[in-house]
């Protein structure tokens, strides 16, 4: 479906629905004392962002509409009932940074960062990029991304391979691209009066599961899972399972979350019932990630692959398994055809303009 005028009304008027729902949440629960009674006062909103969505149906709109309101939306309103989160503070977030951290993928950033949601220890084979080399780093990736959209003129001609490589590099760089633009905004428009917390660490260079999904990739919904599925699921399992082995149902609980999560995505777009293999990609890499975290505080530095094996071993297992299981909802159901004729529309427009 073409992004004519009646979508981008109806998307126009999901956001100004989305702020006047938040200005309710500004205003009225933070009035009312933490715990069930805010919850109760802001259900209401948190179901409204379930609805918001649902009339649109451009990929490229609704897409970045039902993670921001559906997923971090509602998970930081939960947080915020009882008084924790982003949104939590004292004294009271100003009305305009407590709209943009509510509605969009951005924290502030602290200086002492809490640790991802997989491990406190440290990785010593992990490996970063220069700060100062990141705009151009993604500059770079934009024009990778334009180069991938291009060749999906050809790909009659090309190996089914080849073209399930380009949708993984894909939805990697079209999902931290559009973080990163977002971010760049709001911090524009608030005239940069804050610090953001990185929304992804170049997850190719990742040297493990751990350091991937608790380091690296979309960290906004890592840092979101740690307070409403992590941590509370350690607390229960500590008493029983002692320090170590309550992180892993810790581990596995947030990852079915997350996969639950990325299926009520899936149906956003699709508008089919699941067929659960984005749940069981997710639940895979719960199960390989907390027998990763056991084993290596079995054999306490004992043991390390080079990162030169363990960060190729890593990203082909992600790709492997995201091409058998992430990827096939959303190929059956034409979401990709779908996406790919959205870019020539956008293509075609910039061109005649």
């Amino acid at each position: 479906m073409e992004v004519d005028g009646e979508e981008l009304k109806t998307f126009l008027k999901v956001w100004v629905l989305a702020i006047s729902s938040l200005c309710y949440c500004y205003l009225i629960p933070t009035r009312i004392s933490n715990g069930v009674p805010r919850l109760l006062s802001l259900l209401p909103v948190i179901i409204f962002f379930f609805i918001l969505p649902l009339p649109l149906s451009t990929v490229h709109l609704a897409g970045p509409t039902i993670f921001y309101l559906v997923w971090l939306g509602n998970f930081k309103l939960l947080l915020f009932a009882f008084n924790r989160g982003p949104l939590a503070s004292d004294p009271p977030l100003p009305f305009s940074i407590f709209i943009s951290i509510a509605l969009l993928p951005i924290n502030p950033k602290h200086k002492n960062a809490v640790d991802d949601i997989h491990s406190s220890d440290p990785v010593p084979d992990s490996v970063s990029v220069n700060p100062s080399h990141k705009h151009t780093l993604l500059a770079f990736k934009a024009l990778i991304l334009a180069v991938i959209v291009g060749a999906y003129r050809y790909q009659d001609n090309l190996h089914r391979y080849v073209i399930l490589g380009f949708y993984c590099c894909h939805v990697y760089l079209g999902v931290e691209l559009v973080l990163a633009i977002t971010a760049f905004f709001v911090r524009f428009f608030l005239g940069f009066k804050f610090e953001i917390e990185p929304q992804f660490n170049e997850p190719y260079l990742a040297t493990s599961l751990q350091d991937f999904w608790g380091r690296r990739w979309n960290l906004m919904v890592t840092s979101i899972l740690r307070p409403t599925v992590y941590d509370p699921i350690r607390e229960i399992s500590l008493p029983v399972l002692g320090k170590l082995w309550s992180r892993l149902p810790a581990i596995f609980a947030t990852f079915v979350v997350s996969g639950l999560m990325h299926e009520l995505i899936y149906f956003y777009l699709t508008r089919v019932p699941p067929t659960w293999e984005v749940t069981w990609f997710f639940m895979l890499h719960g199960v390989c990630t907390a027998v990763e975290v056991a084993v290596k505080k079995a054999v306490n530095g004992r043991f390390r692959l080079h990162r030169a094996v363990s960060g190729p071993l890593t990203v082909a297992f992600v790709a492997v398994t995201g091409v058998w299981l992430f990827l096939p909802q959303i190929l059956r159901n034409g979401v990709d055809v779908k996406a790919i004729n959205e870019y020539s529309i956008l293509v075609n427009f910039l061109k005649s303009t």
